[in-house]
């Protein structure tokens, strides 16, 4: 775990005195004449040991953010991290980018830590090795339940009206739906989720199952859990499963790119609106980087600029027009579902 550095903090070093011959003893090192060089001595001594004590004490004051540390070696990097839910050569290009434009808008280092599972997002953020997190709208809730104080900042403009999307490969018979209730028809097929603590690709999808009558018991063996919607669209395509929730966004992009085969899968259904991903900070980074910092990350993310070439990178490769502003409360609804099917106790 990271330690709270002190910002602005250098050790004094205020040498008392040269080394002195061997012939002379301390009570008479300094100017000659045995007590008064003592004194000089003494007297330099105590100079010193305040000093130090002034120091000290100066570091141990709250930084304010409105200003840079003048040494940026002596600040421990703000990291930044992300639930895995997509290709991650994808991930580091899109997270490597917004780590660079978060250190040249905030004055600090960042850095991007990639984690292996959504599990590992959520312990890292609650353990305090990650400080900024993009989370899916459960595991957002989760993590801010393990760190009293944590903080939804930012959203993109896409996520107050998320989707997920039911697919099936063209060989599974299933035609296309305008209701929930219509997924009952999902019954004694062979099914695939995302991640298990995907909002997108597994709590929603289980939930709108739920109002169809259908559960997890119900299909053709265990449901299974791909680990990210790229790989559930490329199960579902290659008839490994029949049918698969996923993303909107991630579908979206990959039709756009030319990657999936719609000849041999297809979406059946789109739905109801839920919020999902947004931007979670720890409750502890003005300790380390001075007050306003979190409303500067939310100033940051809020002001990216699409006639900016960074800018326009980072809402291109995040699928977003801009990010707004968002709160504990707009997630109440994934809270309440969350604990409905037991995957928040």
């Amino acid at each position: 775990m990271k330690g709270a550095p002190r910002l602005g903090v250098t050790e004094a070093s205020t040498p008392l005195s040269p080394p002195h011959p061997p012939n002379r003893t301390w009570m008479q090192r300094g100017r000659p004449g045995g007590r008064s060089g003592y004194r000089n001595e003494l007297g330099r001594a105590i100079v010193a040991l305040i000093a130090v004590a002034l120091l000290a004490g100066c570091g141990d004051s709250e930084p304010d953010a409105t200003s840079s540390a003048s040494d940026e070696t002596s600040v421990v990097p703000l990291t930044i991290g992300a639930i895995p839910d997509q290709d991650p050569e994808k991930l580091q290009r899109l997270y490597g980018t917004v780590a660079g434009y978060l250190e040249k808008e905030l004055g600090v280092p960042v850095e991007y830590v990639p984690v292996t599972d959504y599990t590992a997002a959520v312990t890292l953020f609650k353990v305090g090795d990650l400080d900024l997190v993009w989370f899916g709208g459960l595991t957002g809730v989760q993590a801010r339940l393990q760190v009293d104080g944590a903080r939804a900042i930012v959203q993109r403009d896409i996520d107050e009206n998320f989707h997920s999307l039911f697919i099936a490969n063209s060989g599974a018979g299933l035609a296309a739906m305008e209701d929930v209730k219509e997924l009952s028809a999902l019954k004694g097929k062979r099914f695939t989720f995302g991640s298990e603590s995907s909002t997108s690709g597994r709590l929603m999808p289980e939930f709108f199952l739920g109002q169809a009558g259908v559960n997890t018991g119900d299909f053709d063996g265990a449901p299974g859990f791909s680990g990210s919607h790229d790989k559930t669209i490329d199960l579902v395509a290659a008839g490994t499963y029949e049918a698969g929730a996923v993303n909107e966004q991630v579908w979206e992009d990959r039709v756009a790119r030319g990657t999936v085969d719609q000849s041999k899968v297809k979406v059946i259904l789109r739905t109801p609106a839920y919020h999902d991903y947004h931007w979670v900070v720890r409750p502890d980074l003005e300790k380390r980087y001075g007050r306003g910092i979190v409303e500067r990350i939310q100033k940051a993310f809020q002001t990216l600029d699409p006639a900016d070439p960074t800018g326009k990178m980072v809402l291109d490769l995040f699928g977003a027009t801009k990010f707004i502003e968002t709160d504990n409360a707009r997630y109440a609804q994934i809270e309440e579902v969350g604990r409905s099917t037991g995957l928040i106790r």
